[in-house]
């Protein structure tokens, strides 16, 4: 569905300047009685990366958590994975009374957000054509932050009450968006904030094995660049709830984020706990169908939901279920 009027301009608008819109394919999801919006949303450089959205019945408008993880890739057919994949998770969420949207962008170009940090498209003047022309390549933030623009324009969805959790890159996604642009909460779960941070992830990162250790806080602090990061953690003007994972190989630099965080004097909560699995705060069904998340994936998920539920301004009666 074609959310925008078509331009009356002579020559079209750089991407910036025309209205966020997205076309949607409403098909079921398995397991589950509410649908999914898999929508292509309009990115700065005028392409269309595909996002699913699910909402609660009723007219809204509804909070949002919008969730992601890892790098973009894999197209529509891997957001479609991943919605039947987190379907029980996200059938919790909108039992609470919020709509839920899985976010895809383009794949990271790797170590390119420490080389521009931002992209922003021009309009060509010389040619006389009125082509649009970009700085440099778009980055996946560039992307999220197109979605978010999109999401707040959904007439079902409360644009004040817009919250994002991601794992891993997906984490690491929030906080650079976070330093941009405005919504209301994150969720950074074993967020892969190295870029963010500036710190080493070069040959002369520590190893062991040809994996990357930096378990320790000390060694993130020692191999980053504390300047930069900070000057970036300043433009951050929301709550972020950073959960972590107590072996992990990256736990220092999820402590340092939220260290400086709290050092910059932002609204910042820790939370860490013990499981073998990257992600753990993301529950899914079992190969067999099963829904049984263990006691510390329920801990963490309920933690991270009642921070939702603060932040987003849910009311007892509709938090729940």
């Amino acid at each position: 569905m074609d959310r925008t009027a078509p331009s009356t301009a002579k020559h079209a608008p750089v991407a910036q300047n025309i209205a966020s819109h997205g076309f949607v394919i409403t098909k079921p999801v398995p397991g589950s009685d509410i649908a999914a919006d898999y929508t292509f949303v309009l990115t700065r450089d005028e392409i269309y990366v595909p996002i699913a959205v699910r909402r609660p019945k009723g007219a809204g408008p509804f909070p949002l958590i919008a969730i992601g993880r890892g790098n973009g890739r894999g197209g529509l057919p891997h957001v479609e994975a991943q919605v039947e994949r987190h379907a029980a998770m996200q059938d919790l969420m909108l039992a609470r009374g919020y709509a839920v949207a899985y976010v895809s962008y383009r794949n990271e170009i790797p170590h390119l957000y420490n080389a521009v940090e931002g992209t922003h498209n021009i309009a060509d003047d010389v040619s006389g054509e009125g082509r649009t022309l970009k700085s440099c390549p778009s980055l996946d933030s560039d992307d999220m932050m197109s979605i978010l623009d999109y999401l707040k324009a959904l007439p079902y969805v409360n644009e004040d009450a817009i919250g994002c959790v991601g794992v891993s890159h997906g984490g690491e996604m929030i906080l650079k968006v976070a330093a941009e642009t405005g919504f209301a909460c994150g969720v950074v779960i074993e967020g892969a904030s190295h870029e963010f941070l500036c710190v080493d992830m070069g040959p002369n990162a520590p190893r062991d094995a040809g994996v990357v250790q930096y378990q320790d806080r000390e060694r993130a602090r020692a191999n980053a660049d504390k300047a930069k990061a900070m000057a970036r953690i300043a433009r951050i003007a929301i709550p972020i709830l950073h959960i972590g994972r107590d072996p992990d190989h990256l736990q220092g630099i999820f402590e340092l984020a939220h260290e400086w965080m709290v050092e910059a004097g932002k609204d910042s909560t820790w939370l860490s706990l013990d499981h073998p699995e990257h992600g753990y705060p993301f529950l899914y069904r079992r190969a067999d169908g099963t829904f049984e998340p263990d006691r510390v994936q329920r801990q963490a998920f309920d933690a991270f939901m009642a921070f939702f539920d603060k932040h987003l301004k849910i009311t007892d009666a509709i938090a729940q279920p």
